[in-house]
Protein backbone atom coordinates (compact mmCIF):
# COMPACT_ATOMS: atom_id res chain seq x y z
CA UNK A 1 0.00 0.00 0.00
CA UNK A 2 2.77 2.48 0.96
CA UNK A 3 2.58 6.10 2.06
CA UNK A 4 0.60 8.65 0.10
CA UNK A 5 2.72 10.63 -2.37
CA UNK A 6 2.88 14.45 -2.69
CA UNK A 7 1.27 14.85 0.75
CA UNK A 8 3.67 17.41 2.28
CA UNK A 9 2.43 20.45 0.35
CA UNK A 10 0.41 22.59 0.36
CA UNK A 11 0.23 23.25 4.10
CA UNK A 12 -3.48 23.83 4.60
CA UNK A 13 -2.84 25.20 8.08
CA UNK A 14 -1.07 28.11 6.38
CA UNK A 15 -4.29 29.00 4.54
CA UNK A 16 -6.00 29.16 7.95
CA UNK A 17 -3.41 31.74 9.04
CA UNK A 18 -4.08 33.77 5.87
CA UNK A 19 -7.78 33.64 6.70
CA UNK A 20 -7.18 34.85 10.25
CA UNK A 21 -5.39 37.96 8.98
CA UNK A 22 -8.70 39.14 7.48
CA UNK A 23 -11.04 37.66 10.10
CA UNK A 24 -12.89 40.41 12.03
CA UNK A 25 -13.64 37.91 14.82
CA UNK A 26 -9.95 37.11 15.43
CA UNK A 27 -8.08 38.91 18.19
CA UNK A 28 -5.09 41.12 17.40
CA UNK A 29 -2.81 38.63 19.16
CA UNK A 30 -4.09 35.84 16.92
CA UNK A 31 -3.58 37.97 13.83
CA UNK A 32 -0.04 38.85 14.85
CA UNK A 33 0.78 35.18 15.45
CA UNK A 34 -0.71 34.26 12.05
CA UNK A 35 1.26 37.03 10.34
CA UNK A 36 4.52 35.78 11.88
CA UNK A 37 3.76 32.21 10.83
CA UNK A 38 2.95 33.35 7.29
CA UNK A 39 6.10 35.46 6.98
CA UNK A 40 8.27 32.62 8.30
CA UNK A 41 6.70 30.17 5.86
CA UNK A 42 7.19 32.52 2.91
CA UNK A 43 10.88 32.92 3.76
CA UNK A 44 11.53 29.28 4.65
CA UNK A 45 9.82 27.75 1.61
CA UNK A 46 10.77 30.54 -0.84
CA UNK A 47 7.12 31.23 -1.63
CA UNK A 48 7.56 34.05 -4.15
CA UNK A 49 4.31 33.37 -6.12
CA UNK A 50 2.19 33.18 -2.95
CA UNK A 51 3.84 36.32 -1.57
CA UNK A 52 2.97 38.20 -4.75
CA UNK A 53 -0.57 36.75 -4.81
CA UNK A 54 -1.18 38.03 -1.28
CA UNK A 55 0.81 41.20 -0.76
CA UNK A 56 1.62 42.80 -4.13
CA UNK A 57 0.60 46.51 -4.08
CA UNK A 58 -1.52 46.11 -7.23
CA UNK A 59 -2.41 42.43 -7.62
CA UNK A 60 -2.35 41.27 -3.99
CA UNK A 61 -5.66 39.90 -2.69
CA UNK A 62 -4.96 41.29 0.78
CA UNK A 63 -5.35 44.79 -0.67
CA UNK A 64 -8.83 46.24 -0.88
CA UNK A 65 -10.11 46.59 -4.49
CA UNK A 66 -8.59 49.68 -6.05
CA UNK A 67 -5.91 49.97 -3.38
CA UNK A 68 -2.30 50.37 -4.47
CA UNK A 69 0.86 52.34 -3.97
CA UNK A 70 1.20 55.90 -5.20
CA UNK A 71 3.54 54.78 -7.99
CA UNK A 72 1.39 51.90 -9.22
CA UNK A 73 -2.00 51.86 -10.93
CA UNK A 74 -5.15 51.00 -9.04
CA UNK A 75 -8.37 49.25 -9.89
CA UNK A 76 -6.98 45.72 -10.18
CA UNK A 77 -9.36 42.83 -10.47
CA UNK A 78 -9.46 40.39 -7.59
CA UNK A 79 -9.19 36.64 -8.43
CA UNK A 80 -12.59 34.95 -8.19
CA UNK A 81 -11.47 32.39 -5.58
CA UNK A 82 -9.92 35.03 -3.30
CA UNK A 83 -13.21 35.58 -1.46
CA UNK A 84 -13.05 31.98 -0.24
CA UNK A 85 -9.43 32.32 0.89
CA UNK A 86 -10.14 35.47 2.91
CA UNK A 87 -12.71 36.13 5.61
CA UNK A 88 -14.12 39.22 3.86
CA UNK A 89 -14.30 40.42 0.27
CA UNK A 90 -12.88 43.83 1.17
CA UNK A 91 -10.30 43.11 3.89
CA UNK A 92 -9.06 45.77 6.28
CA UNK A 93 -5.84 44.47 7.77
CA UNK A 94 -5.12 45.31 11.39
CA UNK A 95 -1.70 43.67 11.00
CA UNK A 96 -0.81 44.00 7.28
CA UNK A 97 1.54 41.80 5.27
CA UNK A 98 3.88 44.43 3.85
CA UNK A 99 5.36 44.21 0.35
CA UNK A 100 9.17 44.01 0.03
CA UNK A 101 10.34 44.10 -3.59
CA UNK A 102 13.88 42.98 -2.72
CA UNK A 103 12.58 40.00 -0.76
CA UNK A 104 10.30 39.02 -3.62
CA UNK A 105 13.13 39.19 -6.17
CA UNK A 106 15.41 37.09 -3.97
CA UNK A 107 12.70 34.46 -3.45
CA UNK A 108 11.97 34.45 -7.17
CA UNK A 109 15.66 33.93 -7.96
CA UNK A 110 15.79 30.97 -5.57
CA UNK A 111 12.77 29.45 -7.28
CA UNK A 112 14.38 29.81 -10.70
CA UNK A 113 17.56 28.10 -9.46
CA UNK A 114 15.59 25.14 -8.14
CA UNK A 115 13.64 24.87 -11.39
CA UNK A 116 16.88 24.86 -13.38
CA UNK A 117 18.24 22.02 -11.25
CA UNK A 118 15.05 20.01 -11.73
CA UNK A 119 15.05 20.67 -15.48
CA UNK A 120 18.67 19.50 -15.69
CA UNK A 121 17.77 16.37 -13.73
CA UNK A 122 14.86 15.66 -16.08
CA UNK A 123 17.04 16.15 -19.19
CA UNK A 124 19.73 13.81 -17.85
CA UNK A 125 17.09 11.23 -16.94
CA UNK A 126 15.64 11.41 -20.47
CA UNK A 127 19.10 10.77 -21.96
CA UNK A 128 20.64 8.25 -19.57
CA UNK A 129 17.81 6.71 -17.52
CA UNK A 130 14.22 5.64 -18.08
CA UNK A 131 10.68 6.97 -17.82
CA UNK A 132 10.57 6.33 -14.07
CA UNK A 133 13.41 8.79 -13.42
CA UNK A 134 11.84 11.35 -15.79
CA UNK A 135 8.55 11.08 -13.91
CA UNK A 136 10.38 11.52 -10.60
CA UNK A 137 11.86 14.80 -11.87
CA UNK A 138 8.45 15.97 -13.07
CA UNK A 139 7.00 15.08 -9.68
CA UNK A 140 9.67 17.23 -8.00
CA UNK A 141 8.71 20.15 -10.23
CA UNK A 142 5.02 19.77 -9.30
CA UNK A 143 5.92 19.61 -5.60
CA UNK A 144 8.08 22.73 -5.96
CA UNK A 145 5.27 24.73 -7.55
CA UNK A 146 2.92 23.50 -4.82
CA UNK A 147 5.39 24.40 -2.07
CA UNK A 148 5.91 27.97 -3.31
CA UNK A 149 2.18 28.58 -3.89
CA UNK A 150 1.98 28.80 -7.70
CA UNK A 151 -1.51 27.38 -8.14
CA UNK A 152 -1.83 27.22 -11.92
CA UNK A 153 1.66 25.82 -12.60
CA UNK A 154 1.32 23.29 -9.78
CA UNK A 155 -1.94 21.94 -11.21
CA UNK A 156 -0.51 21.84 -14.74
CA UNK A 157 2.58 19.97 -13.50
CA UNK A 158 0.52 17.42 -11.58
CA UNK A 159 -1.64 16.89 -14.67
CA UNK A 160 1.50 16.31 -16.77
CA UNK A 161 2.68 13.66 -14.31
CA UNK A 162 -0.82 12.13 -14.23
CA UNK A 163 -0.91 11.73 -18.03
CA UNK A 164 2.30 9.67 -18.01
CA UNK A 165 1.44 7.58 -14.92
CA UNK A 166 -0.04 4.11 -15.18
CA UNK A 167 -0.14 3.18 -11.49
CA UNK A 168 -3.62 3.71 -10.04
CA UNK A 169 -2.40 4.52 -6.52
CA UNK A 170 -0.11 7.25 -7.82
CA UNK A 171 -2.91 8.69 -9.95
CA UNK A 172 -5.14 8.92 -6.89
CA UNK A 173 -2.36 10.64 -4.91
CA UNK A 174 -1.93 13.17 -7.72
CA UNK A 175 -5.64 13.98 -7.79
CA UNK A 176 -5.76 14.29 -3.98
CA UNK A 177 -2.88 16.79 -4.22
CA UNK A 178 -4.89 18.87 -6.70
CA UNK A 179 -7.87 18.79 -4.31
CA UNK A 180 -5.68 20.18 -1.52
CA UNK A 181 -4.45 22.97 -3.82
CA UNK A 182 -8.09 23.85 -4.50
CA UNK A 183 -8.87 23.82 -0.78
CA UNK A 184 -5.85 26.01 -0.04
CA UNK A 185 -6.94 28.70 -2.48
CA UNK A 186 -10.66 28.29 -1.79
CA UNK A 187 -11.46 27.16 -5.36
CA UNK A 188 -14.69 25.25 -4.76
CA UNK A 189 -15.33 24.54 -8.44
CA UNK A 190 -11.91 22.91 -8.83
CA UNK A 191 -12.40 20.91 -5.62
CA UNK A 192 -15.85 19.66 -6.66
CA UNK A 193 -14.65 18.57 -10.08
CA UNK A 194 -11.51 16.90 -8.71
CA UNK A 195 -13.31 15.10 -5.86
CA UNK A 196 -15.62 13.53 -8.44
CA UNK A 197 -12.58 12.56 -10.48
CA UNK A 198 -10.94 10.97 -7.42
CA UNK A 199 -14.13 9.03 -6.65
CA UNK A 200 -14.08 7.46 -10.12
CA UNK A 201 -10.43 6.43 -9.69
CA UNK A 202 -10.99 4.96 -6.21
CA UNK A 203 -14.07 3.05 -7.39
CA UNK A 204 -12.01 1.54 -10.20
CA UNK A 205 -9.79 -0.30 -7.72
CA UNK A 206 -8.29 2.04 -5.11
CA UNK A 207 -6.79 0.46 -1.98
CA UNK A 208 -8.31 0.61 1.50
CA UNK A 209 -6.12 3.48 2.73
CA UNK A 210 -6.82 5.79 -0.19
CA UNK A 211 -10.51 4.92 -0.09
CA UNK A 212 -10.66 6.05 3.54
CA UNK A 213 -8.63 9.15 2.83
CA UNK A 214 -11.01 10.15 0.08
CA UNK A 215 -13.92 9.82 2.51
CA UNK A 216 -12.43 12.62 4.64
CA UNK A 217 -11.76 14.75 1.53
CA UNK A 218 -15.37 14.31 0.37
CA UNK A 219 -16.76 15.10 3.80
CA UNK A 220 -14.74 18.31 4.12
CA UNK A 221 -15.67 19.42 0.61
CA UNK A 222 -19.38 18.85 1.29
CA UNK A 223 -19.04 20.83 4.51
CA UNK A 224 -17.63 23.82 2.59
CA UNK A 225 -20.60 23.83 0.20
CA UNK A 226 -23.17 23.56 3.01
CA UNK A 227 -24.18 19.94 2.34
CA UNK A 228 -24.03 18.90 5.98
CA UNK A 229 -26.48 16.01 5.60
CA UNK A 230 -24.15 14.37 3.07
CA UNK A 231 -20.98 15.38 4.91
CA UNK A 232 -22.01 14.01 8.33
CA UNK A 233 -21.87 10.23 7.60
CA UNK A 234 -18.56 10.60 5.74
CA UNK A 235 -16.91 12.64 8.48
CA UNK A 236 -18.24 10.40 11.25
CA UNK A 237 -17.08 7.26 9.43
CA UNK A 238 -13.63 8.83 9.03
CA UNK A 239 -13.16 9.20 12.79
CA UNK A 240 -12.23 5.57 13.39
CA UNK A 241 -9.90 5.25 10.38
CA UNK A 242 -8.51 8.77 9.99
CA UNK A 243 -5.00 9.10 8.54
CA UNK A 244 -5.41 12.20 6.33
CA UNK A 245 -3.24 14.54 8.39
CA UNK A 246 -2.26 16.35 5.20
CA UNK A 247 -5.91 17.52 5.10
CA UNK A 248 -6.51 18.55 8.72
CA UNK A 249 -5.66 17.41 12.23
CA UNK A 250 -7.81 14.94 14.15
CA UNK A 251 -9.28 17.56 16.49
CA UNK A 252 -10.54 19.55 13.51
CA UNK A 253 -12.13 16.43 12.04
CA UNK A 254 -13.95 15.82 15.33
CA UNK A 255 -15.23 19.42 15.32
CA UNK A 256 -16.47 19.12 11.72
CA UNK A 257 -18.11 15.75 12.41
CA UNK A 258 -19.91 17.00 15.53
CA UNK A 259 -21.20 20.16 13.83
CA UNK A 260 -22.35 18.33 10.70
CA UNK A 261 -24.01 15.54 12.68
CA UNK A 262 -25.74 17.91 15.11
CA UNK A 263 -27.48 19.88 12.39
CA UNK A 264 -28.43 17.03 10.05
CA UNK A 265 -28.83 13.62 11.73
CA UNK A 266 -32.14 12.19 12.87
CA UNK A 267 -32.41 12.00 16.64
CA UNK A 268 -31.78 8.26 16.90
CA UNK A 269 -28.69 8.48 14.68
CA UNK A 270 -27.56 11.63 16.49
CA UNK A 271 -27.45 9.64 19.72
CA UNK A 272 -25.64 6.60 18.32
CA UNK A 273 -23.18 8.41 16.04
CA UNK A 274 -22.50 11.64 17.97
CA UNK A 275 -23.73 11.55 21.58
CA UNK A 276 -22.51 8.01 22.30
CA UNK A 277 -19.67 7.72 19.77
CA UNK A 278 -16.42 6.81 21.60
CA UNK A 279 -14.23 8.62 19.06
CA UNK A 280 -16.05 11.84 19.97
CA UNK A 281 -16.19 11.09 23.70
CA UNK A 282 -12.44 10.46 23.68
CA UNK A 283 -11.91 14.07 22.54
CA UNK A 284 -14.77 16.15 23.99
CA UNK A 285 -15.98 13.97 26.88
CA UNK A 286 -15.02 14.06 30.55
CA UNK A 287 -12.45 11.69 32.10
CA UNK A 288 -15.02 8.92 32.58
CA UNK A 289 -16.22 9.18 28.97
CA UNK A 290 -12.65 9.07 27.65
CA UNK A 291 -11.89 5.92 29.66
CA UNK A 292 -15.12 4.26 28.49
CA UNK A 293 -14.33 5.19 24.89
CA UNK A 294 -10.87 3.63 25.00
CA UNK A 295 -12.12 0.38 26.62
CA UNK A 296 -14.58 -0.12 23.79
CA UNK A 297 -18.11 1.12 23.10
CA UNK A 298 -20.21 2.13 20.14
CA UNK A 299 -18.20 3.41 17.19
CA UNK A 300 -19.27 6.22 14.92
CA UNK A 301 -17.47 4.51 12.08
CA UNK A 302 -18.62 1.75 9.73
CA UNK A 303 -19.27 -0.66 12.60
CA UNK A 304 -22.06 1.58 13.83
CA UNK A 305 -24.31 0.38 11.02
CA UNK A 306 -25.15 1.18 7.44
CA UNK A 307 -28.42 3.04 7.98
CA UNK A 308 -27.37 5.81 5.56
CA UNK A 309 -29.29 8.47 7.46
CA UNK A 310 -32.52 6.43 7.67
CA UNK A 311 -35.58 7.87 9.39
CA UNK A 312 -36.09 7.27 13.09
CA UNK A 313 -38.80 4.75 12.28
CA UNK A 314 -36.44 2.52 10.30
CA UNK A 315 -33.03 3.00 11.98
CA UNK A 316 -31.75 1.65 15.25
CA UNK A 317 -29.83 3.11 18.14
CA UNK A 318 -28.70 -0.28 19.46
CA UNK A 319 -24.94 -0.03 20.12
CA UNK A 320 -22.48 -2.19 18.25
CA UNK A 321 -19.41 -3.03 20.30
CA UNK A 322 -16.26 -1.54 18.81
CA UNK A 323 -13.14 -0.07 20.36
CA UNK A 324 -11.72 3.31 19.47
CA UNK A 325 -8.89 3.28 16.95
CA UNK A 326 -6.03 3.94 19.40
CA UNK A 327 -3.55 4.31 16.55
CA UNK A 328 -5.62 7.12 15.10
CA UNK A 329 -5.97 8.89 18.43
CA UNK A 330 -2.26 8.66 19.13
CA UNK A 331 -0.83 9.85 15.83
CA UNK A 332 0.34 13.45 15.63
CA UNK A 333 -1.82 14.59 18.52
CA UNK A 334 1.05 16.11 20.53
CA UNK A 335 1.64 18.74 17.84
CA UNK A 336 -1.92 20.06 17.96
CA UNK A 337 -2.87 23.27 19.71
CA UNK A 338 -4.98 22.72 22.82
CA UNK A 339 -8.66 23.35 22.11
CA UNK A 340 -11.47 23.93 24.60
CA UNK A 341 -14.17 21.52 23.42
CA UNK A 342 -16.59 22.32 26.27
CA UNK A 343 -18.94 24.48 24.12
CA UNK A 344 -19.33 21.60 21.66
CA UNK A 345 -19.90 19.11 24.47
CA UNK A 346 -22.57 21.39 25.99
CA UNK A 347 -24.20 21.86 22.59
CA UNK A 348 -24.52 18.12 21.98
CA UNK A 349 -25.65 17.34 25.54
CA UNK A 350 -28.21 20.14 25.82
CA UNK A 351 -29.71 19.45 22.38
CA UNK A 352 -30.16 15.74 23.05
CA UNK A 353 -31.52 16.24 26.58
CA UNK A 354 -33.86 19.08 25.60
CA UNK A 355 -32.16 21.65 27.85
CA UNK A 356 -32.97 24.48 25.48
CA UNK A 357 -31.83 27.42 27.60
CA UNK A 358 -28.32 25.96 27.85
CA UNK A 359 -28.59 24.88 24.21
CA UNK A 360 -28.95 28.49 23.06
CA UNK A 361 -26.06 29.53 25.30
CA UNK A 362 -23.84 26.74 23.98
CA UNK A 363 -24.80 27.63 20.40
CA UNK A 364 -23.60 31.21 20.88
CA UNK A 365 -20.31 29.92 22.32
CA UNK A 366 -19.86 27.54 19.38
CA UNK A 367 -20.47 30.43 16.99
CA UNK A 368 -17.88 32.57 18.73
CA UNK A 369 -15.19 29.93 19.31
CA UNK A 370 -15.56 27.62 16.29
CA UNK A 371 -17.79 28.88 13.47
CA UNK A 372 -16.23 32.36 13.44
CA UNK A 373 -12.65 31.10 13.68
CA UNK A 374 -12.50 28.40 11.00
CA UNK A 375 -12.09 29.23 7.31
CA UNK A 376 -14.35 26.37 6.20
CA UNK A 377 -17.13 27.18 8.70
CA UNK A 378 -17.00 30.99 8.76
CA UNK A 379 -18.91 31.47 5.51
CA UNK A 380 -21.86 29.40 6.75
CA UNK A 381 -22.04 30.49 10.40
CA UNK A 382 -25.26 32.51 9.98
CA UNK A 383 -26.98 29.64 8.21
CA UNK A 384 -25.72 27.10 10.76
CA UNK A 385 -26.90 29.05 13.80
CA UNK A 386 -30.30 29.57 12.16
CA UNK A 387 -30.67 25.86 11.35
CA UNK A 388 -29.71 24.84 14.87
CA UNK A 389 -32.29 27.23 16.33
CA UNK A 390 -34.84 25.67 14.00
CA UNK A 391 -33.82 22.21 15.15
CA UNK A 392 -34.36 23.19 18.77
CA UNK A 393 -37.81 24.64 18.02
CA UNK A 394 -38.84 21.59 16.00
CA UNK A 395 -37.67 19.19 18.69
CA UNK A 396 -39.77 20.88 21.37
CA UNK A 397 -42.87 21.49 19.27
CA UNK A 398 -43.12 17.98 17.84
CA UNK A 399 -43.93 16.67 21.33
CA UNK A 400 -46.96 18.92 21.88
CA UNK A 401 -50.19 19.88 20.19
CA UNK A 402 -50.37 23.26 21.94
CA UNK A 403 -47.53 25.12 23.69
CA UNK A 404 -47.79 28.33 25.70
CA UNK A 405 -45.77 31.13 24.10
CA UNK A 406 -44.48 32.45 27.48
CA UNK A 407 -43.59 28.91 28.54
CA UNK A 408 -41.61 28.19 25.38
CA UNK A 409 -39.84 31.57 25.58
CA UNK A 410 -38.81 30.76 29.16
CA UNK A 411 -37.54 27.33 28.09
CA UNK A 412 -35.24 28.91 25.50
CA UNK A 413 -34.25 31.83 27.71
CA UNK A 414 -35.50 34.49 25.27
CA UNK A 415 -38.22 37.13 25.28
CA UNK A 416 -41.71 36.45 23.93
CA UNK A 417 -41.25 39.08 21.21
CA UNK A 418 -37.98 37.53 20.04
CA UNK A 419 -39.49 34.04 19.94
CA UNK A 420 -42.53 35.35 18.06
CA UNK A 421 -40.36 37.05 15.42
CA UNK A 422 -37.99 34.10 15.08
CA UNK A 423 -40.73 31.49 14.78
CA UNK A 424 -42.63 33.65 12.28
CA UNK A 425 -39.72 33.46 9.82
CA UNK A 426 -39.66 29.65 9.94
CA UNK A 427 -43.46 29.40 9.75
CA UNK A 428 -43.56 31.68 6.69
CA UNK A 429 -40.93 29.49 5.02
CA UNK A 430 -42.95 26.30 5.78
CA UNK A 431 -40.15 25.01 8.00
CA UNK A 432 -42.36 24.63 11.10
CA UNK A 433 -46.00 23.47 10.73
CA UNK A 434 -47.62 25.62 13.41
CA UNK A 435 -49.52 28.85 13.99
CA UNK A 436 -49.04 31.54 16.66
CA UNK A 437 -52.00 33.08 18.48
CA UNK A 438 -50.66 36.14 20.29
CA UNK A 439 -54.09 36.93 21.79
CA UNK A 440 -54.31 33.58 23.55
CA UNK A 441 -50.52 33.38 23.93
CA UNK A 442 -50.23 29.90 22.43
CA UNK A 443 -48.49 28.08 19.60
CA UNK A 444 -50.59 25.42 17.93
CA UNK A 445 -48.87 22.75 15.86
CA UNK A 446 -50.36 21.40 12.65
CA UNK A 447 -49.47 17.83 11.78
CA UNK A 448 -51.08 16.77 8.50
CA UNK A 449 -51.24 13.02 8.07
CA UNK A 450 -49.37 11.32 5.23
CA UNK A 451 -52.40 11.00 2.95
CA UNK A 452 -53.27 14.68 3.24
CA UNK A 453 -49.65 15.62 2.67
CA UNK A 454 -49.46 13.43 -0.43
CA UNK A 455 -52.70 14.95 -1.72
CA UNK A 456 -51.39 18.48 -1.15
CA UNK A 457 -48.13 17.60 -2.94
CA UNK A 458 -50.02 16.19 -5.93
CA UNK A 459 -52.18 19.32 -6.17
CA UNK A 460 -49.14 21.57 -5.92
CA UNK A 461 -47.17 19.63 -8.54
CA UNK A 462 -50.24 19.49 -10.78
CA UNK A 463 -50.60 23.27 -10.65
CA UNK A 464 -46.93 23.66 -11.57
CA UNK A 465 -47.33 21.24 -14.49
CA UNK A 466 -50.42 23.08 -15.81
CA UNK A 467 -48.53 26.39 -15.63
CA UNK A 468 -45.62 24.93 -17.61
CA UNK A 469 -47.97 23.47 -20.23
CA UNK A 470 -49.74 26.80 -20.63
CA UNK A 471 -46.41 28.59 -21.16
CA UNK A 472 -45.37 25.93 -23.65
CA UNK A 473 -48.66 26.29 -25.54
CA UNK A 474 -48.26 30.06 -25.73
CA UNK A 475 -44.72 29.76 -27.11
CA UNK A 476 -45.88 27.22 -29.74
CA UNK A 477 -48.68 29.55 -30.89
CA UNK A 478 -46.28 32.46 -31.11
CA UNK A 479 -43.88 30.48 -33.25
CA UNK A 480 -46.75 29.34 -35.50
CA UNK A 481 -47.89 32.93 -36.01
CA UNK A 482 -44.33 33.95 -36.94
CA UNK A 483 -44.16 31.23 -39.62
CA UNK A 484 -47.56 32.30 -40.94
Amino acid sequence: MGDILFAKYPDLQLSQHIFQLTNPAATKTTKQASLKTLRDAISEHKMAPLYRYLAHPVDGVLNSPGEGSSQLPTGHRRPSSAANLLATKNPTLEVPLSWDEKLYESLKAENEKELEIIQKEEDEAAEKAGETEVQAARGKRAELYTRIGDKEKAIASFEAVFEKTGILGTKIDLVLAIIRIGLFFGDKILVKKTVERASVLVDSGGDWDRRNRLKAYQGLHLLTIRSHALAAPLLLDSLSTFTSYELCNYSSLVIYAILAGSVSLKRVDFKSKVVDAPEIKAIVGDAEDKLAAITGQTSAGPAAGDEEMADASTSTATPTSAAVNLTTLGVQQDAEVAIDFSPLAKLVKSLYEGDYKNFFGALSEVELNFLSQDRYLHEHKGWYVREMRLRGYQQLLQSYRVVGLPSMAADFGVTIDYLDRDLAKFIAADRIPCTIDRVKGIIETNRPDDKNKQYADVVKQGDQLITKLQKYGQSVRLRGSERG
